[in-house]
C-alpha cells in the first residue's frame, strides 16, 4: 500500500487548485446570424486566429501580435480578462457612396493579455454578417514616446484560391501606391512584382466564400498600411510603409506621445457571391461618425473638366470657357479648373469664377499636396502642406463661392500624410469646401467621418490613356475588377467617357465608355472629353448624361464575375441606371434578370448598346416588369447603359 506523504498532498491540492481555476486558451465570436465565426487562441504562449464561414475556414491558422518600442505583444502572453459580448446594431446615412442608407450590424467582444512585464494589450475583435475585423488597443492612461515597432498580424488563406490584388507600387515622382493593376484569379501566395508588397483591398476566392482584406478606422494617429511582399504558403503579412516614402521625410512607423492608442481596424469581408463583396459597407460601419453637422452645402454631381482633353487649358483663360458653357447648357452642375490655374493667361482665376456663378457652374480648383514631400512641380503648391495658408485658402475660396478643391500628389501612407489628409478635410469642412484627393491612398471610411470627402482617385483611371503604352490593353479587362476592389472600399474618381484617342488609342468601344459612368461609382464624376465630342453624339446618349445622379439610393451588381464581366444596377429615386462592361475579347450575349424592381410596376427601358463598329451606339426601347430578363449583346471590350423608370 502506497503511503502518501504531507508534502505530496499539498503538491496534489496545489495542482488541482490551479486546474480548478485555469483560464482559458480560445475565446469565439460569431456573426449575428451565426454563419461567421472568429476564433482566437493561444498557442506555445503566442495568439494565433481563424475565421469559419459557415463550416470552413476562410482564414486558416494565422498570427496576432504587435511590439511597441517600450513593450512587445507577441511572446509569452498571458490572458486576462474578456468582456461581454456587446451588440451593435445602428443605423446611418451617407451623402455618397453605393447606397445612402446603411446599417452595421456586429457583436464585440475585448480580451485583454499581458506580457510577462505586466504591460497590457487589448484585442478587440468584431464578427458581423459580412465579415470580421479587429484592432489592437492600449487602453492604459499614459504619455511618453510610443512607437509601434512591428506588427505580425497575418491572414492565411487556403493556397488553392484566387487572388485579385494590386501591386503596392514604387514610389516614383508622380505615382503613388495604388495605380498599378488588378492581377487576374492569379495564385494565393504568389509574391508581389514590388518589394513594397500587396495594396489593400485585395481580393480572395476561396473553396466556399469570397474574401475581401482591407482596413478600416485610419486617422490621424497612425500610418497606412497595405501587405508584404512574399505570403509564404497563403500568409498575407500586415506592412507599413516604407521609409523612401514621401521623400525619406517623416516616421515609417507610427507614433504617439499619449495612450490610449489603437490601430485602424483590419478588416475581412466575407460573403457567399462576389456581388455581396460588391455590396458591403463594413468599412463605413467600424468608422467614426460624421464630424461635420450642417450638411445641406455638400452636394455631389457631374463636374466637366478640360485637363484630360486639353492639358494646357486651364493656363489659358479662354480655352476653359467652352467647357464651362456645355457644363452650363447640360445641366452639369461643376467645372474642375485644373493644375497650374494660378499661371492662367488672358485672364485670372477670380474672372473665370465669376464667369461661372454667373452661368450657374460651380467651380472646383486643383491643388499640390505638397510640401516636400514631393517634387511635383504643378502649382500652386505648398499651400496645403502648410496648416496657416491651408485655411486662409479656403476662407478666401468660400468668399468667392469655389465649391471644392481636388488636391493631388500625396505618394505616401506615411502617420504625417495622413494628418495631411485629416487637416485637409477638417480646415474643407469649415469653410464649406467638398474634397477630391488624387494620387492619394485608399479610402478606409473617411466619407463616413468626413462627408465633405466625395471621391478619391487611388486607381489606374482614364487619364493613364495618355501615360502608359500598355493602358489600352489592360484597361479591359482591370475596370471589371475594380467594383469588387477598390471600388468596393470608396468612391472612386476614374474620370471615365473618354472617346477620343489620346496617345495610346482606345481599345473598349464607345458604349463601354459610356456604362463606365455608371459601374463606377464617385460623388464627382469628371466628364473628360471636349464638349464637342459629347454634342456630336445622338441625342438619347446626351439625354442619359444629362440625367446622370452621382447619389445613389441603391446599388446592385446584378450580373459579373472579377476579370470577365460586371453589370452595376443603381436606384436614385424612382429609377434604376445600368451599366454593363465585358473584360474579354470576345462577342458576348448575356441575360440579366430584373427581379430588383418593385412589383406590380411596369417600367420603361431604354437601352444603349454596342454599335457594329464599337464607335456608335444601338437604342433601343421596351416595357419590362419585375422577374423579366433582359437580353443584352456586347461587343469585345464592349458594353451597354439603361435607364429604367
Amino acid at each position: 500500500m502506497r503511503i502518501v506523504k504531507p508534502l505530496q498532498l499539498m503538491l496534489l491540492a496545489l495542482i488541482f487548485a490551479l486546474g480548478g481555476c485555469s483560464k482559458p486558451e480560445e475565446w469565439v465570436i460569431n456573426s449575428p446570424n451565426n454563419k461567421i465565426s472568429f476564433k482566437v487562441f493561444k498557442k506555445e504562449n503566442r495568439l494565433f486566429y481563424t475565421v469559419g464561414f459557415p463550416d470552413s475556414l476562410v482564414i486558416e491558422e494565422s498570427p496576432l501580435g504587435i511590439t511597441r518600442n517600450d513593450a512587445q505583444f507577441i511572446e509569452k502572453l498571458s490572458f486576462v480578462s474578456e468582456t461581454e459580448i456587446k451588440f451593435f446594431n445602428k443605423s446611418y446615412k451617407l451623402l455618397t457612396g453605393k447606397q445612402l442608407e446603411c446599417r452595421y450590424s456586429a457583436k464585440e467582444l475585448v480580451l485583454t493579455f499581458e506580457n510577462e512585464q505586466k504591460a497590457k494589450v487589448e484585442l478587440v475583435l468584431r464578427a458581423g454578417n459580412d465579415g470580421v475585423a479587429f484592432r489592437y488597443r492600449f487602453s492604459e492612461t499614459a504619455t511618453g514616446n510610443y512607437e509601434i515597432t512591428n506588427e505580425i498580424t497575418g491572414f492565411k488563406l487556403a493556397k488553392t484560391g484566387k487572388a485579385w490584388i494590386e501591386p503596392y507600387d514604387s514610389i516614383t515622382k508622380y505615382s503613388p501606391g495604388y495605380e498599378r493593376n488588378f492581377t487576374n484569379g492569379t495564385p494565393v501566395g504568389e509574391p508581389s512584382p514590388e518589394t513594397e508588397g500587396w495594396c489593400f483591398a485585395g481580393l480572395f476566392q476561396t473553396s466556399n466564400a469570397w474574401v475581401l482584406l482591407t482596413e478600416a478606422g485610419l486617422d490621424s494617429t497612425y500610418c497606412g498600411s497595405h501587405l508584404a511582399q512574399n505570403a509564404p504558403g497563403g500568409l498575407y503579412c500586415v506592412r507599413y510603409p516604407d521609409e523612401k516614402e514621401a521623400m525619406g521625410l517623416g516616421n515609417a512607423k507610427p507614433r504617439s506621445q499619449v495612450l490610449p492608442w489603437a490601430t485602424p481596424w483590419r478588416v475581412i469581408i466575407i460573403a457567399k457571391e462576389p456581388s455581396q463583396i460588391v455590396a458591403s459597407t463594413m468599412v463605413y460601419g467600424l468608422s467614426e461618425l460624421s464630424k461635420v453637422k450642417e450638411v445641406s452645402w455638400i452636394k455631389p454631381g457631374l463636374a466637366s473638366w478640360s485637363w484630360w482633353a486639353d492639358p494646357a487649358s486651364p493656363k489659358v483663360y479662354k480655352s476653359m470657357i467652352p467647357f464651362i458653357d456645355f457644363a452650363s447648357e447640360w445641366g452639369i452642375p461643376y467645372f474642375l479648373v485644373d493644375a497650374n490655374w494660378n499661371m492662367m493667361e488672358g485672364g485670372n482665376i477670380e474672372q473665370l469664377i465669376a464667369y461661372a456663378n454667373q452661368k450657374k457652374v460651380g467651380i472646383w480648383l486643383w491643388y499640390n499636396s505638397g510640401g516636400p514631400h514631393n517634387t511635383v512641380t504643378e502649382a500652386p503648391r505648398d499651400i496645403m502642406f502648410d496648416p496657416a495658408q491651408r485655411r486662409a485658402e479656403f476662407e478666401k475660396l468660400q468668399k468667392w463661392g469655389v465649391k471644392g478643391v481636388k488636391v493631388d500628389f500625396f505618394q505616401s501612407d506615411k502617420q504625417h500624410i495622413i494628418q495631411q489628409y485629416m487637416g485637409i478635410l477638417k480646415d474643407a469642412a469649415d469653410f464649406h469646401i467638398m474634397v477630391n484627393f488624387h494620387g492619394c491612398t485608399l479610402p478606409r471610411g473617411w466619407q463616413r467621418t468626413w462627408p465633405n470627402l466625395v471621391a478619391m482617385e487611388s486607381v489606374p483611371g482614364e487619364e493613364c490613356y495618355m501615360f502608359r503604352a500598355d493602358y489600352p490593353e489592360t484597361a479591359v479587362c482591370n475596370n471589371t475588377i475594380l467594383p469588387f476592389t477598390r471600388n468596393a472600399v470608396g468612391s472612386m474618381d476614374y474620370t471615365p467617357f473618354g472617346l477620343t484617342d489620346k496617345v495610346n488609342k482606345h481599345l473598349t468601344t464607345y458604349s463601354n465608355e459610356l456604362a463606365l459612368t455608371v459601374v463606377f461609382e464617385s460623388g464627382v464624376v469628371h466628364l473628360v472629353d471636349f464638349p464637342e465630342v459629347y454634342k456630336a453624339l445622338p441625342e438619347y446618349v446626351q439625354s442619359f448624361v444629362k440625367q446622370l445622379p452621382t447619389v445613389w439610393e441603391e446599388s446592385k451588381m446584378i450580373y459579373g464575375y472579377p476579370g470577365r464581366d460586371v453589370v452595376m444596377a443603381r436606384r436614385s429615386g424612382e429609377k434604376w441606371f445600368i451599366g454593363g462592361i465585358n473584360g474579354e475579347k470576345t462577342d458576348k450575349s448575356i441575360t440579366l434578370n430584373l427581379d430588383f424592381l418593385t412589383e406590380k410596376q411596369t417600367y420603361t427601358v431604354k437601352l444603349i448598346a454596342d454599335g457594329t463598329d464599337g464607335k456608335s451606339f444601338v437604342f433601343s426601347k421596351m416595357s419590362v416588369k419585375k422577374g423579366d430578363q433582359l437580353s443584352v449583346k456586347m461587343l469585345p471590350a464592349g458594353g451597354f447603359s439603361a435607364v429604367i423608370e
